[in-house]
């Protein structure tokens, strides 16, 4: 009998399930999603009784939005850390020491974004966290991010840049690569942070860049698979799939209470963070120019930005009816829904370019 028990035993371990990234990561997924609707609806309850007018509403924005979206509760991004943060740490392996850098950025940029919406709620306007301040503790903190990465990374691309269509072709920054993996982190998530502002448009952009590097990272952690499809090989990332899977779980979450007309909007809170989570993901695997592309809905968004504001300083003309671009098209007569959609089929779209670009076999 105890013969029996010792090779049932070992036959089990064999087939231990848990030892694979895969089935992790649909455990990350389905876990964090879970979470978000079973202690959603009274984190939402909460909130609305704590913040009781809601997100204050732009006054120059589009005229629909103080009568649908006034008195939202905000700081729902407080559901996907949740969620995503519980996920990771039942099923990431927690010896690596990836999942513990992308944690790190994730939870101080959304406490960040959080102390923001706080002051915003407090003083019902939009001037929240002085704009300074808050880029000097984000760029402190991809800056730590992007160091630890680099001392994480094994080889001669600890310190590299590579190029997406072209294998072997790298750039070695040197000491430039903890400046340039910061502002990746930083950029990725301000970049998120001004998408949104429609209901359901920044969350599903997310959770389809969040599957493609959940992808990549499962591809360049292992060597097997890297070398097969011609990829540059990062030991040790593929455990940021199930982190990746923690974020499409919480969003997937999220979304349910975020679709038109939403209860709760994510706030600085939520985009700050999964937008850092997104740039450290990018900076550890590897493909901070592949971000780009697949996240170029977010570069589209920012780069609005920058063109209004660079315009309107130098000419005192506007380029765009109003900025962020989405607002443009609302301005234009695009319903809520016309923009949301189709800005979700741009970054399906550019997810399929970014991936491509993986070049593989």
């Amino acid at each position: 009998m105890l013969y029996f028990l010792s090779t049932l035993g070992e036959s089990l371990a064999a087939f231990n399930v848990f030892r694979y990234i895969t089935f992790r990561t649909a455990g990350a997924v389905v876990t964090a999603l879970f979470f978000v609707f079973l202690f959603g609806p009274g984190m939402i309850a909460l909130l609305r009784v704590k913040q009781g007018r809601g997100q204050p509403i732009r006054e120059d924005g589009p005229a629909g939005h103080l009568l649908t979206k006034k008195g939202t509760p905000t700081m729902g991004g407080l559901m996907i850390l949740s969620g995503t943060l519980i996920s990771s740490l039942l099923w990431a392996n927690l010896s690596n020491g990836y999942v513990w850098v992308v944690l790190f950025v994730t939870v101080s940029f959304g406490a960040i974004g959080f102390y923001d919406d706080y002051l915003k709620v407090k003083r019902m306007s939009h001037a929240g966290f002085g704009s300074r301040q808050r880029l000097f503790l984000e760029a402190l903190i991809g800056g730590i991010a992007a160091f630890a990465i680099s001392q994480l990374a094994q080889g001669a691309y600890g310190t590299s840049l590579l190029f997406p269509f072209v294998k072997d072709l790298a750039l070695n920054l040197g000491y430039f690569y903890i400046l340039f993996g910061g502002f990746v982190v930083v950029a990725a998530g301000n970049s998120v942070n001004l998408t949104d502002g429609l209901d359901g448009l920044a969350i599903v952009p997310v959770m389809v860049a969040a599957a493609c590097f959940g992808f990549i990272a499962y591809l360049v952690g292992s060597q097997n698979y890297a070398d097969y499809l011609l990829l540059n090989s990062v030991p040790g990332t593929a455990e940021l799939a199930v982190v990746c899977g923690a974020l499409i779980g919480a969003g997937l979450g999220f979304l349910w209470f975020n679709a038109p007309p939403a209860q709760i909007f994510m706030g600085d809170t939520g985009s700050l963070a999964l937008g850092g989570a997104l740039g450290t993901i990018a900076v550890a695997t590897k493909h901070e120019l592949v971000l780009a592309i697949i996240g170029g809905l977010f570069v589209l968004e920012a780069v609005s930005v920058i063109v209004q504001v660079t315009s309107f300083r130098l000419t005192g003309k506007r380029v765009f009816r109003m900025a962020p671009i989405h607002h443009h098209f609302e301005h234009l007569g695009w319903t809520e829904s016309q923009v949301v959609i189709r800005f979700w089929i741009i970054s399906f779209v550019l997810a399929l370019i970014g991936l491509s670009s993986l070049k593989l076999r």
